[in-house]
This record gives structure tokens, sequence and C-alpha cells, in this order.
């Protein structure tokens, strides 16, 4: 007889997010959980987007770590409502922790909720969150194989940022061979290359997201009808 543990883990996630897509579709809310391992950029990316859409969105932003409310102060600095979830060693967020940092934020004056999940490039992809779209983040420092070694984040991205872009001629990355290994995975994901910290191609990006958004409306809007 095989008992599969995991399953009463990954059913009461699955209820959770379910709860929480409710709840977003409700406000209007659309959520972006943002993937990357440590050192990505991650936040550095979330100020970016916040720069770029702030006068078009109310943005507020989760963040996700093992310890500490280091981003959490940061975002809050740039004058954007935050909330700090420390998971404890837990290598990944899950639904009921968004659900229950959502209750400190007040929903209803939230367009856009951006979740920094816990840097990682495993555990994240196999938890829904109720989100409307996974995007990862790729470092040019961190090497152009990791498609090879982590297929699924990639795979399950609708975008992909290719961040420190400005790094690329210090670095030993072949851009074309991490292109194709990534089209293979995920045919029409697209690639946004990007220095978050410097403004390079925070635009395209920042379009792209917004595009995302104003359509998830556009669909809420023609659910209604």
């Amino acid at each position: 007889m095989k008992i599969d543990i995991s399953k009463p883990i990954f059913d009461r996630n699955e209820r959770f997010a379910a709860e929480n897509r409710a709840l977003f579709a409700e406000h209007g809310v659309f959520v972006l959980d943002l993937l990357a391992s440590p050192g990505a950029g991650k936040t550095s990316t979330i100020l970016a987007t916040i720069e770029a859409l702030r006068e078009r969105y109310r943005i507020a932003v989760i963040e996700g770590d093992i310890a500490s409310d280091v981003d959490a102060q940061k975002i809050k600095a740039h004058g954007v409502p935050a909330v700090q979830i420390n998971t404890g060693g837990a290598c990944h967020l899950e639904s009921d922790m968004i659900r229950r940092a959502v209750d400190a934020l007040d929903v209803a004056e939230i367009d856009l909720l951006i979740v920094e999940n816990v840097g990682n490039l495993v555990c994240p992809t196999d938890f829904d969150l109720g989100e409307h779209a996974k995007v990862m983040i790729l470092s040019v420092p961190e090497g152009h194989d990791k498609p090879y070694k982590y297929p699924n984040i990639f795979a399950r991205a609708e975008a992909v940022i290719l961040n420190k872009y400005d790094t690329m001629p210090v670095f030993d990355f072949d851009e074309d061979e991490f292109r194709e290994v990534v089209r293979r995975l995920n045919a029409t994901v697209p690639v946004f290359p990007m220095s978050a910290t410097k403004g390079q191609g925070v635009a395209e990006w920042a379009e792209w997201l917004a595009g995302r958004i104003e359509a998830q409306r556009a669909h809420a809007g023609g659910a209604e009808g």
C-alpha cells in the first residue's frame, strides 16, 4: 500500500487558492507571483515596476522570506503598502499565507498585488496562490544553463525577466542558447532583457504587465456581462 502524504497538503493549498482567487476577482485585484533565486533582483524589479506603473495602478506588495523584514521595509520606504511573511524555514509561500497577509491590507484599494515569493527555483512552482500570473527572474550572473537544471519554472512562467542584462559582457552567458532552451520549454513565453537598478528594459516589461492587467479586467467585465 502506497500513501501519498503530499496530497492533503496540495488539496488544502488548492482550496485556499480558490478562495483567494474569488476574493481577488471580487475586488478586481491582479496578482503577480514573482519567482527567482536569491540575489536575482526580485526586490529591485518590484521597485522598478512600482515606479513604472504607480501612476496607473494602486500597488501593494507581499514579501516572502525565510526571515527578516528588510525587503518589506524597502517597499514601504517608497510609499507602497507591504506585508512581510516569514516562513521560518519553508522554501515557498502557500495560499493560506497569502490570505492571512491580504487580511492586513485594504484589498479594496489595490489594483496590482505583487507577491515576492521565497528565493527558490523549485518549490514555489508547485503551489497555486490564487495568482493571475507567475513570472520568473533569472539574472545573467546565474548562468544560461538554468533552464536545463530547473525546467519546471521556465515551463510554467508567463514571462521571463533576464535581469542584470548590463553585466552580459562580464559573464560567459550564451543568450542564444538560453533563449533556445526556454523556447523549447515554453514556446510563447516572452523574455524581457532588463537591468532593474538602471532602468534598462523596464518600460517594455511594465507595458506587458499592464497589458495582462487590462486583459484580466476585460475578461472579468465580460464574465459579469
